[in-house]
């Protein structure tokens, strides 16, 4: 684990984003409290990847972008920057950024023990507000399980729950996966034994 620095509590939106590419670690800001990412596991950046692997191909074609883990969203109020896990957009002001990502059409956060509350808490809140959002998924690093959320008529979002053996629909880029390829390799609990 990397030491974290003494980091200020607070900062302004323009302090964070000169201050955030400066530094090691990756924080995120929210309302202008600065949050230190943890680490990954090993599983967690495998599904992330996996799904990563199988959109590419499929969005490069309808000029669409895919990006994993070290691209932030900026929200319309500017006053909150995330790291989602992977995070696909189709806006063609997206398809040229170079800093963040404003209108995601897909935003996936791939959960584990000490993050699984803030994804399904504080995140879910705060993504389902996002205009250009059509789908958000919880994927489970500790088990075969996906939560699909997609937008539905006004404020109404509808529930998809996946496990083993599904096929998970994303109907806003019109793409399907099997939920095989999405855990392919990916070690749970004591099958990965201490390493």
């Amino acid at each position: 684990m990397v030491a974290i620095s003494q980091q200020p509590s607070k900062m302004t939106i323009e302090e964070y984003l000169k201050w955030e590419p400066l530094q090691e670690l990756r924080y995120e800001y929210v309302n202008g409290e600065i949050l230190a990412m943890t680490d990954g596991t090993i599983p967690h950046n495998d599904i992330a990847l996996n799904f990563y692997t199988a959109l590419r191909p499929h969005l490069r074609a309808r000029g669409c972008r895919v990006n994993v883990s070290d691209v932030k969203v900026q929200f319309d109020t500017g006053n909150i920057y995330y790291y989602p896990d992977v995070i696909v957009s189709c806006d063609p002001q997206d398809l040229n950024a170079r800093k963040f990502i404003q209108n995601p059409k897909i935003i996936a956060e791939v959960l584990s023990p000490g993050t699984s509350s803030k994804d399904r808490g504080e995140k879910f809140t705060n993504y389902l507000t996002i205009p250009s959002l059509q789908e958000y998924l919880l994927i489970d690093s500790e088990k075969i399980s996906v939560e699909r959320y997609c937008r539905g008529e006004g404020r109404m979002w509808l529930y998809y729950p996946y496990t083993e053996g599904d096929i998970i629909t994303l109907s806003g880029i019109e793409f399907e996966l099997n939920i095989a390829l999405l855990y392919e390799g990916v070690m749970f609990g004591a099958e990965s034994g201490l390493n």
